[in-house]
């Protein structure tokens, strides 16, 4: 097993699977930062620059020694490449994850060498080909002589440490991955408001695989703005100490994203240690707590998975998801966010408004007894969806 890199009391550190690399249990991810997503993406604004580098030094300084970024985030290589070159951070002290979708075993190489390029390295620790979120793009990249080989053999070549992949779709397809034995890791959404990938994460445990959990205070329930109640339901802790530690306290999940853009997220997540594992019983304390609200619209209980594949092409699990952080939890302004993503984010995030028009498409066979789909999908359309405002001639 490799030593722990930067290790700082405080900070706790876990094997991620069969790479042997010891990752802090929060990675500072390269999403979110000022003007990150303009053109053109190799020039870095001062401003970037100077917001990255300053959270580079607290997180690093916190014991955090997981640096995560993709080739799709904009300008995020290229100002993690300027900035750890400028503050010549040493390379022993963090691993660096990146991410990349090439298409083809030649658009791999071509791929990883830009990216090399732009993060000013001569190795990668960790990669991921980035979003296998449906059975199409499954394909592309496990078909046989394609990319993920290709990964394989840059692996083989000492480029690569570990190859992995990252993904927003539906578990049947996380769970073909998986099953692929191409990967030594996976980045996918789970959380306390987004439990369907459990399934996925004892797989990946079960094959000893690294398990990284994306997005969990943002796609999981926008939890730095909570409701009143939501803060009332997880004091001591904050929502995001909450979730973060209900998730760390599963062994088979070994660090999470943090989203860290300001100092004061720095503090926010230290507050998080130490984390127990398993639960211990202030903690499942407040696990009751929050589960104990679904009593407060008990149809909610019924998540929709069965009509998934529903030939209305409406999202249906994550319509009633949305409506039941709504109606359980007072996170209307969270579902009103993601629901209006619907239609606009392609395989990112699939699936139809529930429209009256599509409502009236719904096949409700598989609806169990005493559940009003249709007055459901309404009801979460009429107090989420925001009309699209007409352009201006």
């Amino acid at each position: 097993m490799d030593p722990i890199r930067n290790e700082t009391p405080g900070m706790q550190y876990r094997r991620f699977g069969t790479t042997g690399q010891r990752l802090s249990a929060i990675t500072l991810g390269g999403m979110r930062y000022v003007d990150g997503w303009k053109q053109p993406h190799n020039q870095v604004p001062p401003a970037m620059a100077e917001q990255c580098a300053r959270l580079v030094q607290l997180a690093l300084d916190a014991g955090i020694n997981h640096i995560e970024t993709a080739q799709g985030y904009g300008r995020s290589e290229h100002c993690y490449g300027q900035v750890l070159s400028e503050l010549r951070i040493p390379r022993a002290r963090y691993h660096l994850m990146t991410k990349g979708a090439p298409a083809t075993a030649e658009d791999a190489k071509r791929t990883v060498e830009a990216q090399l390029k732009a993060l000013r390295l001569d190795h990668i620790d960790l990669y991921a080909w980035h979003g296998i979120n449906n059975a199409e793009l499954a394909d592309r990249a496990l078909a046989k002589g394609g990319p993920v080989e290709e990964l394989h053999r840059l692996r083989d070549q000492g480029v690569i440490g570990a190859v992995g992949f990252s993904t927003h779709g539906r578990l049947e397809t996380v769970v073909r991955a998986i099953q692929s034995d191409l990967f030594s890791f996976v980045n996918l959404h789970y959380y306390y408001f987004y439990q369907r990938l459990r399934g996925a994460v004892d797989l990946a445990a079960a094959k000893d695989m690294g398990v990284f959990i994306i997005s969990p205070n943002d796609k999981g329930g926008q939890l730095f703005s909570p409701s009143p109640l939501l803060r009332d339901l997880c004091a001591p802790l904050t929502p995001i100490q909450f979730n973060a530690r209900w998730l760390l306290a599963s062994p088979h999940v070994h660090t999470l994203s943090f989203g860290m853009t300001e100092p004061d997220h720095v503090a926010e997540m230290r507050g998080i240690f130490p984390a127990p594992c398993p639960a211990d019983r202030s903690l499942l304390e407040l696990i009751n707590r929050m589960d104990a609200r679904v009593a407060a619209d008990p149809v909610s209980t019924w998540e929709g998975w069965e009509c998934q594949d529903d030939p209305s092409g409406i999202n249906i699990p994550e319509v009633l998801r949305f409506r039941r952080m709504w109606k359980c939890y007072d996170l209307e302004g969270f579902g009103r966010y993601r629901y209006n993503m619907l239609e606009a984010k392609g395989h990112w995030f699939p699936g139809h408004y529930a429209s009256d028009e599509l409502v009236e498409r719904v096949d409700t066979a598989r609806v169990p007894a005493g559940i009003d789909l249709k007055a459901l999908l309404r009801e979460a359309h009429r107090a989420l969806y925001v009309p699209k405002k007409s352009p201006t001639i």
